[in-house]
């Protein structure tokens, strides 16, 4: 009686130094009223989940006295899954075994809730017990670990679970679903879909959001469009949230911008998720003062948004060098107390850096206490789009000091730095290390870097042979980059060569023309010039106008090339008239070769 009643004391909001004390009166109680009740201590400290807590459990359970109940170990089990330390609950396991405890078919799906927070996941070992212990038949235990070893990028294994399952029910059916939509695999999931509803299962709202989320992988509109109304629109599952959310995620993905915002207006009810696919969707499309605006709307709802919708808007802002938008969101995050995670984090530093505060990405950099490749690319990019190549390569040399290893995006600031920086030697390390040192392909984004660091620094020849022994084939883009290297550089036949290339790959972008152009002018070739002229406006190619932002007292304004409609003008071109006479009295005299157009 007051072993129970002591007992009682223990429950979710105990400390850790109530729980010790509890112990200790179990202890005076007597050896043969502890033993007893121990086994009941641990059944009440295992459900709370508190890491000091369950480490004192298992100091307990090695030292004083394992528990002989499948169900307790079960719940230990459970209470280490979810923690910070889910290793925890597979020496858990290894215990149980040890001291002779049989498993049941409880065990092992909660045993397997501890995979997705793991590093090294090796689920068969398990699945060798469940045969062993005669579980893998078991239809709870089979659709855990379809769930478990596709999301551990076991895709044939899960299969084969799957196909073995003697009760293929819905949950087993989705779980094979999400598993290739995890993996990449979108095409697979759009036919598991389609197979599932052959046979018979009737879909509910998890397996919707899991074929939408193919969908969208895919860019696959029509098929989304599909779920969407055979399924949503025919309330065939409940229109919740996540069906919700996912719809917006998918019209996004496939381009679809204006029928998001309709199916998000038309949602029943919205959450921050919900809210984040919206802005992340337009984030997407490149939809950037869009993505702004909802941020406003979701704010003036009292809606707070998390770490994921804050790092998409936060992109937004350093595409449109929106510095003013992005000091308010960092002075939202720091006024909140929003965590600054390594996504968050990695977006702050990216909108400084492209928003020409590098000093300031730098330190916020600095103070980030973990750092994946993402976040170091980020900054090594930063550095390199503000000339600054030694910082750039001295914090790439950083990174693999620290083990973290490089990907085709890093390399790509690394090349960008030595290519606009001269940097001729390292330039050429960097990409030969690639493949050699850290088995990365270089794609033709790569090539493209090399070409303009080896033309920019006047080596034609070179780019020309690189360019010819590409395993792909060269785009229009490096072709275009070639060019302006050979105009700048005044070689003219390597430069006729480059543009009769373009021509024929990219015979409706203007900007081909003007390249062209400017290079016969530059020759003075003045009726070749016109003929690419007269080329241009026969294929009815006309100039595509380039166009600029500027962020004014936290206003963006957008403008192209004698632009006449901000209110402003008379003043801007004024201002411009000053700057021009300025760079005539210092010396400047415009080419006039390169204004043939």
């Amino acid at each position: 009686m007051m072993g129970s009643t002591i007992l009682s004391l223990c429950h979710k909001d105990t400390t850790f130094n109530h729980l010790k004390q509890i112990h200790s009166l179990l202890i005076t109680l007597g050896p043969s009223q502890n033993d007893c009740l121990l086994p009941k201590l641990l059944t009440s400290i295992a459900p709370t989940s508190k890491p000091t807590h369950l480490a004192y459990a298992s100091f307990l359970i090695d030292h004083v006295q394992a528990p002989t109940s499948t169900h307790l170990w079960n719940s230990i089990i459970r209470a280490f899954s979810t923690t910070s330390e889910p290793h925890r609950s597979l020496v858990s396991y290894s215990t149980m075994r040890r001291n002779g405890v049989v498993p049941d078919q409880h065990t092992f799906p909660l045993l397997l809730k501890a995979f997705p927070k793991l590093e090294n996941k090796d689920p068969f070992q398990f699945y060798a017990h469940t045969v062993k212990f005669g579980w893998n038949l078991d239809q709870f235990v089979g659709n855990s670990f379809i769930s478990v070893l596709s999301g551990c990028g076991y895709l044939e294994a899960a299969h084969q679970v799957f196909v073995e399952s003697p009760q293929k029910d819905v949950i087993a059916w989705t779980a094979l679903v999400d598993g290739y939509v995890k993996n990449g695999h979108a095409l697979e999931a759009m036919k598991c879909f389609v197979e599932m509803r052959l046979v018979g299962i009737r879909v509910d709202e998890v397996t919707v959001v899991s074929a939408l989320c193919a969908a969208g992988m895919a860019g696959d509109v029509w098929f989304g469009r599909c779920v969407h109304g055979f399924y949503v629109e025919a309330v065939r599952v409940k229109w919740d949230v996540f069906v919700g959310s996912a719809l917006v995620d998918m019209y996004m993905k496939c381009g679809c911008h204006d029928d998001a915002r309709k199916v998000f207006n038309a949602m029943p009810s919205k959450n921050v998720v919900s809210w984040t696919a919206l802005i992340a969707g337009y984030v997407q499309c490149e939809k950037y003062k869009d993505a702004l605006l909802v941020l406003k709307c979701m704010v003036s709802e009292d809606v707070k948004p998390n770490q994921s919708t804050l790092s998409s808007v936060l992109t937004s802002c350093a595409h449109l060098g929106a510095l003013d938008q992005g000091k308010l969101i960092h002075g939202y995050i720091y006024r909140h107390k929003v965590q600054v995670n390594m996504l968050l984090g990695t977006g702050l530093v990216d909108m400084y850096a492209k928003c020409g505060c590098i000093v300031k990405g730098l330190l916020i950099f600095s103070k980030l206490p973990s750092k994946d490749v993402i976040t170091w690319t980020a900054i090594i990019n930063g550095l390199a789009s503000h000339g600054d190549a030694l910082g750039a390569l001295n914090l790439f040399s950083r990174m693999l000091q620290n083990g973290v290893l490089p990907n085709e995006v890093t390399f790509m600031g690394v090349l960008s730095a030595c290519a606009y920086s001269g940097l001729v030697d390292e330039g050429r390390k960097a990409f030969g290390s690639m493949k050699q040192v850290f088995h990365l392909e270089p794609n033709v984004d790569h090539y493209g870097c090399m070409v303009h660091l080896l033309g920019r620094a006047g080596y034609l020849e070179e780019a020309r042979q690189m360019i010819e022994d590409m395993p792909m084939l060269p785009t229009a883009g490096i072709w275009g980059t070639f060019l302006g290297a050979c105009v700048i550089h005044k070689n003219f036949e390597l430069g006729e060569l480059a543009g009769s290339h373009l021509i024929k790959l990219d015979s409706n972008h203007s900007g081909r023309y003007v390249l062209l152009a400017n290079l016969y002018s530059t020759w003075k070739k003045w009726k070749v010039a016109a003929g690419i002229r007269k080329l241009m406006k026969g294929k009815g190619v006309e100039k595509i106008p380039g166009y600029s932002w500027i962020e004014v007292n936290g206003a963006m304004f957008e403008f192209a090339a004698f632009d006449k409609s901000h209110s402003e003008t008379d003043h801007i071109y004024l201002m411009l008239e000053n700057m021009l006479v300025q760079l005539r009295l210092s010396g400047y005299v415009p080419d006039s070769n390169l204004l043939a157009f």
